[in-house]
């Protein structure tokens, strides 16, 4: 029954599929499996039949086969069958497999002909098979009939392609002796998935139905039309035994006495016959199995060892186990307060490379958004203007003043001030919503234990409530310190002297409408910011919005084709910019802010506004943060009551009232400098220290006993059912891979390789034939040839004669031809090289 040693392989590969199919798992072996292809009628089937020594698989005229059949093999003692969609249920009656598979084709196909690519399971154990993995696909046809699509050859071609492209399938090509060779589909199909011919093995059958006269010697003998591994001939039973219910030991021994009875195949009887072709097969299965195994014995060590951690941690796990919950209640917290200071802190380790998120979203609130909200807050140089005027004239009431009054200032400034508590306010806002996002961020980690992480958010989400009262109370009151004295004493204030003679070199070109209160960055060509924006409001006539690589220095804006920076589209002076809002459209999925010209000239050729798009509005107020430090200003928003007042009240200053104006003006600017230089300083620092790192500690001392003291502990630590499952899934992975490494670890290493056959021309599987017999191309097999000699060009003239070391062959022209069995030896050569004759030297 073939070499044992080898056959012991295959029922273990078996045994690894039922150690994954139990744990409701794929086994991801590209497992080596033999599959049958050959054309409608070719005796497929019928192989099949004599393998298993039963009658099982569905008879009739066309297309039978009407979806894959894996057909696994298992020699035992006792005889029944197993499909895997009936899982469990054994049949021993081989006409109910016969009937299972004509309704499982059915109902997945219908009944008139149709065919589909989902294969049928089919497990026959007998003690009349050796182990084998077959797959039988359905025969090739051209014409489509009944409820089959009109591509039916091309469906068919790429279902047999699914399962012989893999480089672990052995393909057994069927083919008809009675039908030409050198046409046979299935031999083409493998030609073009197996060009060496490493996984081709020939089927030659119904070699007793060839006409009376004829023979298939050549072919068997692999002489004309050779293969690699070459073939073997088979003799099933014909439709009128089958009819007459001829047992197939029967027809086994009826092959037998045909190969050794007829004078063609004789002499080669023992290489012949269906017994002869399973022992082939196994070995050749088995050989691939062996060369397959060692890199899925790595694979399934890698996948071992990625699981043992967690298998480890699982195993002896008791879920009622009050003090596995106290421990594992533990670990949790303290790993919450670890995930949290690393996201706030920053860490090296599982680094967030797609977005911002924690300490350094913070980061931005603190140095981007923060600054960016306070000079939002700065009143414009027309509104200022007009105020201190009407502060100097309400201060002096009925009289006229002679000199700057110093109240007109103070309240001023404190009026200034007072407007800073909108965008602290808004700073601790925005930080304490990117602390929830934290909490939240790291309380995945607690997603198995549902009641713990909602806990645990709900005590540390009312804490950094509870801060932010005493935060934003603390950034008011710093506010309300300002607010309360005004030292112009201090070294940065400039004084009323200063600001005087300031106020007398001032033209009135400085004090016109739209001027910032801030001075303009320094001249230069230092890059400020690169990034991706859309142009939205290019024309569709023109291509419509377009995507451009922006690059701001603190003089100009310039866009490029791409982030090369070699073709740039455009270059924008800053002067007289200013930054805008723009309402999002309905359709838009961009969030759109637009620069405009105060002095309302075109920015962008015809175009009076730039819209420029991002993805997020974190970008857009990154981008204007970026602006900003170059010296563009967001536009000022002006009320009602103002627009209506410097519409009615036009009022006119002399030149005396314009001197304590622009006196007053450069005293407040000089003095609300200094405040927001102060408050950009320490309202960051309040933040810190009241909000987060308060949160930090109390995650560290106080979490624990606020989740104990928040009810039952053994129900916070109850797992939800998706970590259950994962838990069961997890062991019997592990488990499962052992008992597959221990499968592949009871492999003999004493098995012994059958060698692979020498390459031969299969040039001739990819042309066509005009008979049956037809020869290949080459007429003669290729012999082995010493290093650097060459085959004879085909019609050239035979070389001469060229002596060696044991005397030169006769090649003389009356030789006889080469016979049309190109193996054959020819007369005139004998079998044996003649000894080396004493008289003739071997030429140098």
């Amino acid at each position: 029954m073939g070499n044992r040693g080898m056959e012991e392989l295959i029922p273990l590969v078996n045994r690894l599929q039922d150690a994954f199919s139990s744990i409701g798992q794929a086994c991801n072996l590209d497992l080596p499996q033999i599959a049958v292809v050959g054309g409608q009628s070719a005796g497929k089937s019928s192989v099949l039949e004599n393998f298993v020594g039963r009658d099982f698989l569905p008879r009739g005229s066309g297309i039978v086969t009407r979806r894959p059949l894996v057909l696994q093999l298992i020699s035992a003692t006792a005889e029944w069958a197993e499909f895997l969609h009936c899982k469990g249920k054994k049949f021993t009656d081989f006409d109910e497999v016969r009937q299972e598979i004509e309704s499982e084709t059915d109902r997945v196909t219908g009944a008139n002909k149709g065919i589909s690519p989902v294969p049928i399971n089919l497990r026959v154990c007998s003690p009349h098979v050796l182990n084998l993995t077959l797959i039988d696909l359905p025969g090739i046809t051209k014409v489509p009939v009944g409820d089959q699509p009109a591509d039916i050859e091309q469906q068919i071609r790429d279902m047999i392609m699914q399962f012989i492209t893999r480089e672990s399938c052995l393909i057994l090509a069927v083919t008809p002796a009675n039908t030409d060779l050198a046409n046979s589909d299935a031999l083409k199909l493998a030609k073009d998935v197996d060009p060496q011919g490493l996984r081709t093995i020939g089927v030659i059958t119904k070699l007793d139905l060839m006409d009376e006269g004829t023979d298939a010697r050549d072919v068997l003998e692999n002489k004309l039309l050779p293969l690699r591994r070459g073939y073997i001939g088979v003799v099933n039973r014909s439709q009128k035994d089958i009819d007459g219910k001829k047992d197939i030991k029967a027809a086994l021994e009826a092959e037998r006495k045909f190969f050794l009875s007829h004078p063609s195949y004789r002499h080669i009887a023992d290489k012949m016959g269906t017994p002869r072709l399973q022992k082939v097969l196994n070995q050749q299965l088995t050989n691939h199995i062996r060369d397959t195994l060692p890199a899925f014995r790595s694979k399934l060590q890698s996948q071992l060892l990625a699981l043992d951690k967690e298998a480890e941690e699982y195993r002896g796990y008791r879920p009622d186990d009050p003090s596995r919950k106290t421990k594992q209640l533990l670990q949790m917290v303290q790993q919450f307060s670890v995930d949290f200071e690393k996201r706030i802190e920053g860490s090296g380790d599982q680094v967030d490379t797609v977005e911002l998120s924690g300490g350094a979203k913070i980061n931005r609130i603190f140095h981007e958004r923060f600054p960016f909200e306070l000079v939002k807050m700065e009143c414009d140089e027309k509104e200022m203007r007009r105020e201190i005027s009407y502060a100097i004239k309400n201060i002096h009431g009925i009289r006229t003043g002679l000199f700057t009054p110093d109240m007109a200032f103070e309240a001023i400034v404190k009026k200034q001030i007072i407007k800073l508590k909108e965008p602290c306010v808004k700073c601790v806002d925005m930080v304490i919503q990117e602390l929830i996002n934290t909490v939240r961020q790291c309380s995945n980690k607690l997603e198995c234990y549902p009641t713990l992480r909602e806990e645990t958010e709900r005590i540390v989400t009312s804490h950094i409530r509870d801060r932010e009262s005493r935060a934003k109370d603390q950034v008011l009151l710093l506010i309300d310190i300002q607010v309360s004295y005004i030292n112009t004493n201090h070294e940065d204030f400039i004084g009323f002297a200063n600001a005087q003679q300031r106020s007398s070199q001032t033209n009135k070109s400085q004090s016109s409408a739209g001027n910032q209160t801030s001075s303009p960055p320094a001249s230069g060509l230092i890059v400020i910011r690169k990034g991706w924006l859309t142009i939205n409001n290019i024309s569709i006539m023109k291509g419509g919005a377009k995507e451009y690589w922006f690059v701001l220095t603190a003089e100009s804006l310039s866009w490029f084709k791409d982030d090369e920076e070699k073709e740039k589209k455009y270059m924008l002076p800053l002067d007289n910019l200013k930054v805008r809002d723009v309402e999002k459209s309905f359709m838009s999925s961009k969030h759109i802010f637009c620069i405009f010209n105060t002095e309302s000239r075109n920015v962008y050729k015809d175009n009076r506004t730039l819209e420029l798009a991002c993805d997020s509005q974190d970008d857009v107020d990154s981008w204007k943060s970026s602006l900003l430090r170059a010296g563009v200003y967001p536009e000022k928003t002006t009320t009602v009551e103002s627009e209506t007042t410097s519409t009615t009240d036009n009022f006119s200053m002399d030149p005396q009232l314009e001197r304590k104006v622009e006196t007053i003006r450069n005293l407040v600017d000089s003095y609300m400098a200094i405040v927001n230089k102060c408050i950009r300083d320490l309202i960051p620092k309040t933040i810190m220290h009241l909000m987060i790192t308060n949160v930090k500690e109390f995650i560290n001392a106080e979490l624990l006993a606020q989740l104990y003291s928040a009810g039952d502990q053994n129900a916070l630590m109850d797992e939800s059912q998706e970590q259950a499952q994962r838990r069961d899934e997890v062991l019997r992975t592990h488990q499962a891979l052992k008992e597959a490494l221990a499968i592949i670890g009871d492999i003999s290493t004493s098995t012994v390789t059958v060698p692979l056959p020498p390459p031969v021309d299969t040039s001739w599987v990819g042309g066509s034939s005009g008979g049956r017999r037809s020869p290949p191309p080459s007429p003669t097999a290729p012999r082995r040839m010493s290093s650097g000699q060459r085959p004879t060009p085909r019609g050239a003239p035979p070389p001469p004669n060229r002596p060696g070391p044991l005397g030169p062959f006769n090649n003389s022209a009356d030789s006889p031809q080469a016979p049309s069995r190109p193996n054959r030896a020819p007369p005139s050569i004998p079998s044996r090289r003649p000894p080396p004759s004493p008289t003739r030297q071997v030429p140098p």
